[in-house]
Parts: C-alpha cells; structure tokens; sequence
C-alpha cells in the first residue's frame, strides 16, 4: 500500500492546488513546457492567483496592464478550453517569492505566456498586493492530457463533510457529530484516526462552521463500523443511544493528518493519501470521528436555553466585537469596540489568521475569506486598529496584537470584512421564487409540513403586511443577498402552478435565518385576498444602499428662530408644522422652530433610489418640486423617558447627490425633472434654512430632552443595514436658547453607554463638558 504526502505549511494563509504541465508535454494537443499553477484560497479548482515555475523557483506575475487575452492563454496552457475573467490586487490572497512577469501584453493566440511580450523574468516594480489571478472557464479541451489531472485528483481535498450514524441525528440540523467524510470522484469517502488529535478536530469543525470541538467516545463509533452481528451490535449498544445497524463498506481516502489546528481548511495539514487498492487500509483504526460545539445562534435544545438564560441575566458580558453591512449570516464589516464606541479594523495586514479568530469569536467556524478594502461596505466613527496579527489560538481578537493609528494612516476605505463558514441548516431548501425574469426576483412560495412527518407541501405567503423587513428574511433564506423589494402585489407567470396560501401574518425584524422564525400565524391562517396576485414576492439584490446621518453637523448647526406666521405657509400646506399652529391667528404671531442642517451620506454598495419610479412623483406647487417619497425622514424631541412632546417630518424635496468624495461622480440631481437619488460615496445635504427642515418647538416647555432623527422610517427603501438609521442627541431648552451636544449614530455606542445616554439627568447650566 503505496502513500504520497501532500503538505502544506501553517504559515500559509492561502490555498494552494497544483497545477502543472509535465516537462514530457501532453501528446494530444501539443503543450508547452513551463510550468503553471493556479493558488490561492478561497477559490474554485479553475480559478486562483497564476504562478510560474521558472529557474526553479515559483512566482507570481503582475497585474499591471493584465488582461482577458493574458488570462486565455493562461488557462489554455492548464488545459480549460478559455478565461471567462480575470483578478487583480491578489484577490486570491498574496504569493510569495519572486514577482516573474510585469506589463504583460499577449495577442490572445500564443501557446505559452512567455511567448507574449513582457518586461522580462524578473523584471518588476510590484509588490505582491499586485498579484493577478484568472477564472477559466469549467470545460476542458478535449484531449488535454497531463500529470495536472492525475495530480490534483490525487492530492487535492475540497469537500468535508459529516455524516451523522446515530438514529434521529440524520434529520437534526446542524449536524455536529459524526463520521468525518470528504469529497472523492463521485462519493464519500473516510480518513483513518490513527494518530488523530483534537487540532484535527478543530480544522474540521471550523470548516463546517463551528467555533469549537469537543470529545467523543471513539469506542462507540467503532461498534458501527466493525463487521459485527446485527444481534451482537444492539447487544453492545445497550440503551445508550441507538445506531443505524446496516453495515457500510468503509473506504478510505486520507492518513496521518497532522493539523496545528489554526489551519482554516483541511488542505493546508499535514496528511498522506492511500493509493491503489486502500480496502486493507487503516488496520489498526478506524473512521475518524468529530464532535463540534455549534454557537449560540445555531445551539438547540437545553443549551440553547441555557445561553438565553445567561444573557438575560446578565451572565455572559456584552461583545466587543460585531459584523456590519453583510447580507448572509456570518459576514460583513468586522468592527471592534473600545472606550465604549464602536470602530472599523484597518485592512494592513489582515488575513485568514485574524479573520478566523474573529469568527470563532462570534460563535462561528473559520474564515472562508479575509476581505479588505471596504468590501461590505465602509464603516464610520474611529479606526481602532491596524497590522492585526493572529496566530489563530486566541479566543477573543483583543487578545492578538495589532497597532493603535491615526487618521493619516488609514482611512475607512481599508475597512475590513469577513466571510466565515456557518453550520448547513437546509433553510433553502424550504423556500423559492416562481414566475420572475430572474432567478433574483419571484413569487415566494415556501414548504410546510417540515419536521412533522408529512410530505412537504409548497404554498404561498398572504402578502398583508408583507414589507422590506419581511423581504430581507427571504432573500437571506434564499442565499440572493439583499431585499431590494417587498412586493404586496405580484403578476409573476403561475410558473409552479402552487396557488394555495399556507403563511400569512409574517411579521420579521429583518434578522432573522428563515421566514419560520419571524412571527406569523401559524395554521391559523388570515388572509382577506388569497388570490395568487396577492401573494408576497420579492425582488433581490446582491448588494444595498446604507444611508446614515453624519451626527457631528446636527450639532454643530442647531439653532432657534422664530418665523413669522407669513412666511410659512407653504409649510403649513405640508404639515411641517405641530397641529397647533392650525389654531394660530394667521397671518400674524410666529412659531417657534428648532433649525438645524442635516447631511445624509450613502455608504453602501448600492445607489440609494426612491421606491416610487418617476412617473408617481407627487408635484408641490407651493415649494415648486417633486416628492420622491413622501416621509424621508422623522424628526422627534423626546424626554428622557421617551414621551414625544414635539414632532416633525421631511418628505423628500429631492434626493440628489449635493458632494461627492474624491474620485466619485455625481449621478443624481433635481433639476429639469431629473433622477433622484445618493450615489455610493456622496451626501445630500439639507441646509438648516430650507423649508420644512426644522422642529417646531412652539408648544415645549423647557427642560431637557432628546433630539432624534430618524432616516427612512418606514423601511421604504431597502438598505444593508437599518441599526445605523437614527441619531441622537442630548439638548437643554431654557425658554430662549437650546444647547444640543452627544450627537451620535444610534448603534456607535456600547449598550451601557447608550443606558447612560438615556438615562442623562440633564444640564444645569450651559456648559457642555
């Protein structure tokens, strides 16, 4: 029984399959005879950094003036039929060594890379965040024959899986014990547990999205896999648990794995693979086995209950770290807290080390990607760290060393962001969208009858209260990113010829997994229109718009005027003002208005667009525009035990992009009837002298309140991320004067600090510390 080892060290933080083409040259077409590789990881076995075999050393080749024509020769000489793109800035993560090849320039035709013009081997001014990959196309040539494909077949390991033995566990999802299984040509196949340890355990774990592992009593397992008598193996079992008795013929793939356990796949151990005929292999072991710890988003039973307990109590401390902006479980922004205020992490540095500690540290398993340069988005407030260094052990991101900066070193376009691996919990398998023009948008139909033993039934959602909260928890279940519409009406083709409501009364937070864990009505249903044009649909997006006040301008601008009751009544026409100013001796006397400017930045992935196309745009003759929709925003002033006293609403006069930041074009603007709209990167501002952009105070007695501003309150328009939507201040009122300070968004603080805020006893005089 012959063995190859296939090894990888700890350090590498990529990885890597091997690709090659033997110096001999395929017979049939004819190849060239450099050798290729595609590294890196995430990625699929097509796609992946390209690195060159030349004077015995691997490099990497520059993405400077890199193109499509570059990326067909490339995957040509891998034996893929053509490049369907290409990738810059290391997407597949930094090489290492040599940068061989710069300026690359190929016609298309060449049959090697090096037959294309360059600047020479070795020749470069890059440094590897320049590295570039290629995606080639999944589809062989024909013929192609190289050591490639007998060599990735033989050494590459992809997919993990458990397969759970016990009665009952088959049907609980997460799976989260079991017989460890991977991936082999057309089936599963085991690795041998001799020699198994607990850092095995824990890569495995971290793969199937699970931050911890725990003992198991291999003992038990071995009663199932041995060939033993049915009769004689129940006897054995006794009444511990029960076991599937059937016998399974084992086939083993791995040996000796060897993992430090801070690996965040399988392929970057130590481990040695069984060749030709393995039906003899692993005599003195048996299939290794796992058990993993689920976090508490994903524990069930008394654990789940017991975590609860614990956090109403007060028992477990409140995090220090969160994800922002992400539209799956499991990813997103990663920020920090310190000094009781949320922060972003600077992307210098950042790698699957640092981004698996993060994600373990969130009750998740390892990362799957490390992402920099605001790819979920950027974040706001202070940049708490930068140069984060893991080495993967650590339980909390704190405990890592990392460098304090300044605002000149980073800026929150190096925002960080990861991408971590979750347990399988087969929600989409319970929902789908019918009759769209897309597999992105449809009528939602979802199965009943799960867990129940019946027969799965699909049916549709009643779409009475169906919005973009309920939206969101669709596309989420559905793994097509975020709502971009809640659709209460939907004329979508009968593609599935399901007709039947079986959901109505859903009711969700936006948050949640699946649509089952949002409140609804259960089998009592209550649906007044239960035709099929009424049922929910939705329409997705990959990525969302992020809308939030900047809090530091509200501050800075409040101030008080009392205007003449002559001069508002276009505003009155818009109900800008409190229902007592219908009782005012107009035209004469004033109101009382608490005026302030506000500047709305867009800092999401997506344009932020009025939900109501053009053609439904309401014209105010009195202010002369149009109304995209019709509350924009809510304007409230607030005791400190939240009682409303004072009320005031903005309709949108028009969203257009007032300033940009640098290198960001403005797309939106009013005039001539024009698109309305906050392009990503820009701000609209609304200047505290405008109509209606104020709080009338006429009717508030002094004391000290809270001044909140709330951004698209009604959840009109999707976004990533509506906890950022409102802002708060503290302000003292004497009878005269108003003094506003403690501006901020309503998720920057810790939550002891926000009771703080909330429970602020007031200013005594006009001195704000």
């Amino acid at each position: 029984m012959g063995s190859c080892r296939a090894w990888a060290p700890p350090e590498l933080l990529v990885l890597s399959m091997w690709l090659w083409v033997s110096s001999a040259g395929p017979t049939h077409p004819p190849g060239p005879t450099l050798r290729v590789r595609l590294a890196g990881y995430p990625r699929k076995h097509n796609e992946g950094r390209v690195e060159l075999f030349y004077n015995d050393e691997w490099g990497t080749i520059c993405d400077d003036d890199f193109t499509l024509a570059n990326a067909h020769v490339l995957c040509r000489h891998l034996g893929f039929v053509a490049a369907t793109g290409w990738a810059h800035s290391a997407k597949y993560g930094k090489g290492v060594g040599r940068i061989w090849l710069d300026n690359v320039n190929c016609a298309g035709g060449e049959k090697s890379i090096e037959d294309c013009k360059h600047r020479g081997w070795g020749n470069s001014d890059c440094s590897h965040e320049e590295d570039a990959g290629v995606i080639c196309k999944d589809e062989r040539i024909p013929g192609f024959k190289d050591s490639n494909v007998i060599e990735t077949e033989q050494s590459h390991v992809e997919e993990v899986r458990l397969r759970a033995v016990v009665v009952g566990a088959r049907r609980q999802l997460p799976v989260t014990e079991g017989i460890v299984e991977v991936r082999y040509k057309d089936g599963w196949a085991q690795i041998c547990d001799e020699g198994w340890g607990s850092q095995n355990s824990r890569v495995i774990c971290g793969m199937l999205g699970f931050p911890a592992e725990k003992k198991v009593n291999r003992n038990f397992y071995k009663l199932a896999s041995k060939s033993q008598p049915k009769q004689k193996r129940r006897e054995d079992v006794g009444s511990k648990k029960r076991l599937f008795t059937e016998r399974q013929q084992l086939n083993y793939r791995l040996h000796s794995v060897s993992c430090t356990g801070t690996e965040v796949h399988l392929s970057m151990c130590a481990f040695e693979f069984y060749r030709g005929n393995a039906s003899a292999a692993c005599g003195a072991g048996s299939p290794a086995v796992v058990s993993c710890v689920p976090g508490p988003q994903f524990a069930t039973g008394s654990a789940h209950k017991k975590k609860q307990r614990q956090q109403q109590q007060g028992q477990v401390s409140p995090p220090r770290v969160r994800l922002k902006g992400g539209a799956k479980v499991g990813e997103g922004r990663v920020e920090v807290l310190k000094s009781s205020e949320w922060g972003t992490i600077c992307d210098d540095r950042w790698n699957l080390l640092s981004a698996s500690v993060v994600c373990r540290e969130l009750g998740f398993g390892s990362a799957k990607e490390a992402l920099t340069g605001a790819r979920m988005g950027q974040g706001t407030g202070p940049i708490h760290m930068n140069e984060v260094q893991c080495l993967g052990t650590e339980k909390s991101l704190w405990s890592c060393p990392f460098k304090n900066i300044t605002q000149e070193d980073c800026k929150h376009t190096e925002d960080v962001a990861v991408r971590c691996n979750v347990p399988y919990m087969g929600y989409e398998t319970l929902i789908r969208l019918s009759g769209g023009r897309s597999r992105f948008e449809g009528r939602v139909e979802v199965a009943v009858g799960a867990g129940t033993g019946d027969q799965l039934r699909w049916g549709l959602v009643c779409s009475e209260g169906w919005g973009t909260l309920e939206a969101m928890v669709a596309c989420r279940q559905l793994g097509l990113g975020f709502a971009n519409h809640g659709l209460q009406e939907t004329w979508y083709w009968d593609a599935s010829n399901v007709t039947e409501m079986v959901l109505s009364g859903v009711k969700c937070t936006g948050h949640e997994m699946s649509l089952s864990h949002c409140q609804h009505h259960g089998s009592s249903l209550n649906c007044r229109n239960t035709g099929t044009r009424f049922a929910a649909g939705v329409i997705c997006s990959e990525t969302a718009s992020d809308l939030l006040l900047h809090a530091p301008l509200v501050q800075e601008t409040a101030y008080i005027e009392d205007r003449p009751l002559h001069m508002l009544y276009c505003a009155a026409e818009e109900s800008c003002l409190s229902s007592s100013a219908r009782l005012a001796n107009w035209p004469y006397g004033h109101r009382r208005l608490l005026r302030f400017s506000s500047q709305i930045h867009n800092n999401g992935r997506a344009d932020f667009r009025p939900k109501a196309g053009r053609h439904s745009w309401v014209w105010h003759e009195c202010h002369r525009h149009y109304h995209s929709m019709d509350i924009f925003t809510h304007y409230d002033i607030l005791t400190p035990n939240g009682t409303k006293v004072a009320e005031g609403h903005k309709a949108s006069f028009c969203l257009e992009d007032t300033e940009c930041e640098e290198g960001v074009a403005k797309r939106y603007e009013c005039a001539n009837f024009g698109e309305q709209g906050i392009t990503v990167g820009c701000w609209d501002l609304y200047r505290h002298d405008i109509d209606c952009q104020w709080i009338d105070i006429t009717d508030v007695k002094p004391g000290n309140y809270i001044l909140q501003v709330v951004i698209n309150p009604s959840f009109e328009v999707a976004e990533s991320d509506f906890t950022n939507n409102a802002m708060k201040c503290n302000c003292k009122y004497d009878g005269h004067r108003i003094w506003v300070h403690s501006c901020h968004i309503g998720d920057a603080l810790s939550e002891e600090a926000n009771k703080r805020f909330e429970q602020y006893p007031g200013q005594l005089n006009n001195q704000i510390s």
